[in-house]
């Protein structure tokens, strides 16, 4: 056990991908149950097996279509939905940064697009308005994880999948807290809007200002109605909603808006391999891991020494968080998801927690180390695009981060918050 531990540790140390890592940890793991060998060759069977999921088709899909509405400027008509809407409140770009993150997120799903969209688009427009960059990057990161939070969410989709969870429920859950998590940023943006002289815009609420930029924004707005009503109402799977979705963002793309050519398609589709390649490979060798891990009865183990400390479910859910907090602090959070989830599901039952209700808070806690050094994925993103040093990033980012976990700390303790809607929609037996 120690061997497969400090196999794990040198080699991300070394910089080597999350990828490779777990693969090569976890066959270590195999060959120290039995050195003959026996062992490895069950390797290759959990590398494809822990792909043998049909849900697991959604996430290509899903990321295909968020690239296809992104590449037809649809940020740009969110945006200027957003600034309609609050625009004309102190720190206004800012506030609507949080507010197209919401609408944005029913497209991509995905904290890294949303972090790299804005990145690209917002945090340029805020610096010429007079936000520092520092302070429009940390907005960006702190509303780019409402993308995993509000439905579609690929989290959603691996979690559901392996813990045998309603995909569905699971997106019905994550609406309240996901807007939950804009509202309480957004209160914290009021706040330092005084303190650091927060730039206000210059024109005043107009009714008709909002009518026009509804209208143009219209046709963005309508994908994600589309893809929950449909998961939502019973109509499609998740993965034939996100098939759907394509179809959807291909027609607006190439014959509304007309900005998506044939070899933009092709750019698009190449990306999107990329992207579930890179993520497909962590999910496959984390398996063997989670093999490895199971064999040991590990988390048997861990769950046992949670209980030791407590048998009360606020302690065990505090201790939970504190762990996933913590560690994505320092690892891909995909294949922390997929290591961890097996270990922590079961404990949640064992206190009584709803299957769903414990899922988004795993969910959350995971989204929010996206942005939380050294290894937030979302920080890393904005940096590359925007050239402004993660440090200072992290240093104007820390109200919403304390913000954020407030939130998290509020779903993982008031089940309501995200049991209301999957009740409401038959989704849930409790």
């Amino acid at each position: 056990m120690i061997t497969v531990a400090l196999t794990f540790v040198v080699l991300m140390v070394l910089g080597m991908p999350v990828g490779y890592v777990l693969g090569i940890t976890g066959m270590v793991g195999m060959w120290s149950i039995d050195s003959s060998g026996r062992f490895l060759t069950m390797a290759p069977d959990r590398f494809f097996a822990g792909l043998d999921l049909f849900t697991f088709l959604a996430m290509p899909f899903f990321i295909l279509a968020g690239e296809i509405m992104n590449r037809s400027g649809i940020t740009d008509r969110l945006i200027g939905l957003a600034d309609a809407l609050v625009g004309y409140l102190r720190g206004g770009m800012a506030h609507s940064n949080m507010v197209a993150s919401v609408m944005f997120a029913g497209l991509s799903g995905a904290a890294t697009a949303d972090a790299a969209a804005f990145g690209n688009t917002l945090v340029p427009a805020m610096v010429k308005k007079g936000y520092t960059r520092p302070f429009a990057c940390a907005v960006t990161a702190a509303g780019s994880i409402i993308g995993p939070t509000i439905p579609p969410s690929n989290l959603m989709v691996i979690y559901g999948s392996l813990m045998g969870v309603s995909v569905a429920g699971l997106f019905a859950a994550g609406i309240l807290p996901g807007l939950l998590i804009c509202l309480v940023c957004m209160a914290v943006i009021a706040a330092l809007g005084r303190r650091l002289n927060l730039p206000k815009s210059e024109h005043r609420p107009s009714l008709r200002r909002i009518l026009v930029a509804f209208k143009d924004g219209f046709a963005a707005l309508l994908m994600p109605v589309m893809i929950l009503g449909a998961i939502l109402g019973g109509i499609t799977t998740p993965t034939e909603a996100a098939s759907i979705a394509v179809f959807y963002a291909l027609v607006m793309g190439v014959f509304v808006y007309r900005k998506v050519g044939w070899g933009d398609l092709v750019d698009m589709l190449v990306r999107t391999a990329r992207i579930t390649g890179v993520v497909f490979l962590i999910i496959a060798s984390a398996s063997i891991v989670g093999w490895w891990m199971t064999f040991n009865q590990i988390p048997q183990a861990i769950a046992a020494a949670f209980l030791a400390v407590s048998s009360e479910p606020a302690v065990i859910i505090a201790l939970i968080l504190a762990l996933l907090l913590l560690i994505g602090m320092f690892m891909d959070i995909n294949a922390l998801l997929i290591i961890l989830a097996p270990v922590l599901a079961p404990l949640t039952v064992t206190i009584g927690m709803d299957p769903i209700h414990a899922g988004i808070m795993i969910v959350l806690a995971l989204n929010i180390s996206l942005m939380t050094p050294p290894v937030g994925a979302c920080l890393f993103v904005l940096a590359s695009v925007t050239g402004e040093k993660i440090e200072r990033i992290a240093h104007s980012l820390w109200p919403f981060l304390l913000a954020e976990v407030a939130v998290l700390f509020a779903v993982a303790y008031w089940p309501s918050l995200t049991l209301a809607v999957p009740r409401l929609l038959g989704l849930t037996a409790s």
